[in-house]
């Protein structure tokens, strides 16, 4: 690798990374799907959340030990492609771009819908315009900026939340039981289902890891903000959604389960809260923006990087801003879509590409770490074969009980991939080369071994 070309610009220690992931997860949207999952589980989101977060811990923990050997912009990709090949490599980022894509452009269409709902004389389509527009230039102007909004508008978000549980908390219904919300039972499978449509609150663990060659000291920081993403969100939805429950207990009196927040705002603090929700809930989706576009141009630009997509489009660094420029007008570009295509498709689809990829992920460690570099011993046989096997066991189970139209999509748009790999491979003959040396990127240098063998 040369040391002339442009490179990403290392700015971001683990409270920023935190504050990245908690942004790209956003804090309200346990709202989005609030209603919704608390039917389809019987009232038991607090635990379908439970079972979520335990799913994306083993998987993060898988996360957290390759990228301190592996600290690239590629993620999944990155990883798959070290450990199984590029082959492998690229139909692994292939199927992390359907989420990845589509995340940016999920938020775009409910700010749209929002806004308008408020303000009916203002279309959909001219704030889905202004928003991409507005997104994608303090993308391209640096992870600096991106790095600073993001905490302003987490911030404004948890405000929302300390407002509503504080109201919450003189609101209990006496019918409530505060153990009801966590009872197994006979059907626990509807709570595992309504905890696949639940992965889609976890994304941000992963968007950290896109940020390993923007990280300060990434080989600590990035495994840490990583771990801290999953337990901190993961607390906050458990415990934001128990409080709902305690409030309104019986979902089935909900009068329509896609304004469910609504309601419960509106008993708990009326119509103020309710404004207030509208205005933090529009905040979090330009965060959730902001952090989704950069992760997603900055996967595109390691696979560009890799050649694997065309490497003059999307493996460029801008020199001026240090920000891979031409894959973020990219995301921009195909985020227009949010202006023709139904909310409800882009939703279902969302969470297939994130479970595909950790599925990956913990295969990856185990090649990584067993076979390829002979880690030996009780500690090595835990971290890098116990727990991802446990990690890849429960994103499967998750994967297998997302919506039929889910997976149909979701597989036909790796068809796809595996077709454009056959094309620019010649038939799966000659996958391109990366076009620098990928090695110099994860060069151990013998003071950071050293040190990583202390930590141990």
């Amino acid at each position: 690798m040369t040391t002339n070309q442009p490179q990403l610009k290392r700015a971001m220690g683990t409270p920023t990374l935190l504050m990245f992931g908690i942004a790209y997860m956003v804090p309200l949207t346990i709202f989005s799907t609030y209603g919704v999952v608390s039917d389809i589980t019987g009232g038991r989101l607090p635990l379908a959340y439970i079972v979520t977060t335990i799913a994306m811990l083993f998987t993060a923990l898988s996360y957290a030990s390759i990228v301190r050997r592996l600290p690239t912009a590629g993620s999944a990709y990155g990883y798959a492609r070290q450990a199984f090949g590029r082959g492998v490599g690229f139909v692994t980022g292939w199927g992390l771009m359907v989420d990845y894509m589509l995340l940016p452009m999920l938020n775009y269409m409910l700010v749209g819908l929002y806004v308008n709902s408020q303000f009916p004389d203002v279309p959909v389509w001219l704030v889905i315009v202004l928003a991409i527009a507005l997104v994608t230039v303090l993308n391209i102007i640096g992870i600096e900026v991106v790095r600073n909004i993001n905490v302003l508008l987490v911030a404004f978000q948890v405000l929302f939340l300390v407002f509503f549980v504080v109201l919450a908390l003189g609101k209990f219904s006496p019918d409530a039981s505060a153990t009801a919300p966590f009872a197994v039972g006979p059907d626990f499978a509807t709570v595992v289902a309504g905890s696949a449509i639940l992965a889609l609150s976890f994304l941000g663990f992963d968007a950290v890891s896109t940020l390993a060659e923007e990280a300060k000291d990434a080989r600590r920081t990035v495994p840490r903000a990583v771990l801290l993403t999953v337990v901190v969100g993961g607390v906050m939805f458990v415990f934001v959604s128990w409080i709902g429950a305690m409030v309104w207990p019986d979902h089935a009196t909900f009068e329509n389960l896609d304004t469910a927040p609504n309601e419960l705002f509106g008993l708990v603090g009326g119509s103020a809260l309710q404004a207030f929700f509208l205005a933090a809930y529009i905040v979090g989706c330009v965060a959730s923006a902001l952090s989704s576009q950069a992760s997603t141009s900055r996967v595109l630009y390691s696979m560009g990087r890799d050649r694997m997509l065309p490497q003059p489009l999307f493996g460029k660094i801008n020199a001026r801003f240090q920000t891979p420029s031409n894959a973020i007008l990219v995301v921009a570009a195909v985020s227009l879509l949010a202006l023709v295509l139904p909310l409800d498709t882009v939703i279902s689809v969302v969470s297939f590409g994130a479970l595909a990829a950790f599925s990956m992920v913990n295969l990856a460690v185990i090649k990584f770490f067993l076979i390829d570099a002979k880690e030996r011993g009780a500690k090595a046989i835990v971290l890098y074969g116990v727990l991802p096997v446990i990690g890849f066991a429960l994103t499967m189970w998750l994967w297998f009980s997302l919506s039929a139209e889910a997976l149909t999509v979701g597989l036909v748009w790796v068809a796809i991939g595996i077709i454009y790999l056959a094309v620019i491979s010649k038939g799966f003959r000659k996958i391109p080369d990366s076009s620098i040396d990928t090695k110099a990127i994860m060069h151990l240098d013998e003071e950071e071994r050293a040190q990583l063998e202390r930590d141990a």
